[in-house]
Formats: structure tokens, C-alpha cells, sequence
């Protein structure tokens, strides 16, 4: 029998046929293959889901209240809506020198109001902007930093600062309200007679509204063109 065990294994044990007869795989590049098609099929549901739901809120937003074409003034002053940003831009001249410049962001907080019985049912949302009132370009600017409120305005500091703002650490004067109240008083009415006034705080909650609107239309778009590209 020895004699017919060693040819046997010569057979088994050849380095030239080793490989077919103890080594078989399945295809390697077949397999491959067939995962990267199964990721690509999953890659392209996930995306494909993603674009739906964007498509659809998109419409949605369309349907309900859709955004309106944004004002350009604001009685004496121009608008500028810094598309894709998140602030805008008012400007007016004032007798025959001042420059007014208005600098306004979205919504950046609010605060409950409490209803009759105390218990707090809604809120009211909060705007930041900063007055800035030169008389030339090498001038001071007086600048006002300013809340807007739903239906009014309240000041909360007012202070000079140099043309080229050349101080790190300025000093700005105490918080508005602790000054004298006729002061105070007087402050309004000087703003009141450049239409920085209540009136001003309700066009701005209301362009901000309808700018929050179009911003977030605006980024489910870009999302969306982003995603779409190949």
C-alpha cells in the first residue's frame, strides 16, 4: 500500500497544484463588486429620502404663508436685506450732516409673558441694533445700542467712540438706565426725531418675520442643490 499512499501525497503536497486543490476561493472581484452595489444602492435610498423630505418642506413653506417680497424703506431710510445673512442694513442722511447707519439682527433671544392668571403662555422676541450717527468721515460717531421689542424700543448704551476705533477696551459710560431720567427722556426724543422710535420697532419685528421665513426657505434649498449634485 506504501506504495500507492506517496504518489498520492506527492500529488496532494505539489507546490505547482497546491494552490487549485487546497486554496479555492470564491471570486474576490466578484465580491467586491457585489458590496460596492449594495453600498451604492443604500447611498442613493438615503439621499433620495433626504431630497424628498427637503422637496416637502420646501412646498409646505410655500403653501403656508409664503415669504413676501421684502421692503426697500423704511420712511426716510433705505433697507438693505443682506441676503443669506443674518442682519440687515438701514441707512438715512439727516439734515445736511449727519449719516445714520443702522445695524439690525434677527431675532437673537426673548422673554415669557406671563398671561392674567400668571402663567407664562407666550413669548416676546428680542432684536439687537446698533445706531451709528457721524457728521463726516473723519468725525466721532456716536453710536446707541438699542433692544426692539414687538411694540416699542429701549435704549441701553450710549456712548462716543473714535472714527478708526483705535481703543481696544473704550470706556462706554454707565448702563442708560442708571442715568438721570430727564436725560433718559431727552435721549428718546432725539432718536425719536431721527424715526429710531416705536414705530421703527414694529416694522422690524415684522421684516424679521418674514426674513427668518426666507432664510430658512433659502438654506432647504442650498441642502438641497448640495445633495443633488453628482
Amino acid at each position: 500500500m506504501a506504495w500507492l499512499i506517496r504518489p498520492l501525497r506527492r500529488t496532494l503536497f505539489s507546490p505547482s497544484l497546491r494552490t487549485p486543490l487546497l486554496h479555492q476561493h470564491p471570486n474576490s472581484t466578484s465580491f467586491s463588486n457585489s458590496r460596492n452595489y449594495i453600498s451604492d444602492m443604500r447611498k442613493s435610498a438615503f439621499q433620495d429620502n433626504i431630497l424628498r423630505l427637503l422637496r416637502k418642506e420646501i412646498q409646505y413653506e410655500h403653501d403656508h404663508c409664503p415669504p413676501k417680497q421684502p421692503a426697500t424703506r423704511f420712511n426716510s431710510f433705505t433697507v438693505d436685506d443682506r441676503s443669506g445673512e443674518q442682519w440687515i442694513r438701514l441707512k438715512r442722511k439727516f439734515g445736511e450732516k449727519e449719516d445714520i447707519t443702522i445695524d439690525v439682527t434677527m431675532f437673537d433671544g426673548s422673554v415669557p409673558v406671563p398671561d392674567s392668571g400668571q402663567v407664562q403662555s407666550d413669548e416676546q422676541l428680542h432684536i439687537t441694533f446698533i445706531v451709528n450717527i457721524s457728521k463726516g468721515d473723519d468725525s466721532d460717531v456716536l453710536e446707541i445700542v438699542c433692544s426692539a421689542w414687538p411694540n416699542t424700543i429701549d435704549i441701553q448704551k450710549f456712548y462716543v467712540r473714535g472714527c478708526n476705533r483705535t481703543a481696544n477696551h473704550p470706556y462706554t459710560g454707565p448702563e442708560f438706565k442708571e442715568l438721570d431720567e430727564q436725560l433718559q427722556d431727552s435721549l428718546y426724543e432725539f432718536l425719536e426725531e431721527r424715526s429710531i422710535n416705536d414705530e421703527l420697532a414694529i416694522f422690524l419685528h415684522e421684516y424679521m418675520k418674514n426674513k427668518d421665513k426666507t432664510e430658512f426657505i433659502r438654506w432647504l434649498q442650498t441642502v438641497k442643490s448640495h445633495i443633488e449634485k453628482k
